[in-house]
């Protein structure tokens, strides 16, 4: 930490800590939802939407993603299609049979 005035190690120390409440927050939001008399499948979509921007915070912040250059965000695209294309090739194959 060589090199850093105090006053920006507090500043990083708030921003470490504002995300650590924001993540114990959606985690009570996640359990909330357990709760919530709605369809599995609208509880399934509703805790994926909460764990996606969790999962956001943690990379962008803990990461430090956020501060990245423009190239880890195209390595991270490019990973993100490749895992929405191995979750999709499954259903198809699924789909596509008739089961007989």
């Amino acid at each position: 930490m060589g090199g850093h005035t105090v006053e920006e190690i507090k500043k990083e120390t708030r921003v470490y800590r504002n995300v650590f409440f924001a993540l114990a927050a959606f985690t009570a939001v996640t359990v909330a939802i357990s709760y919530m008399n709605v369809s599995f499948g609208v509880a399934v979509a509703l805790a994926l939407l909460v764990a996606t921007i969790k999962g956001s915070l943690v990379a962008c912040y803990f990461m430090h993603l956020i501060s990245e250059r423009k190239l880890i965000y195209t390595v991270l695209l490019i990973t993100a299609v490749f895992f929405v294309v191995l979750l999709v090739l499954p259903l198809g194959s699924m789909m596509g049979s008739t089961g007989s």
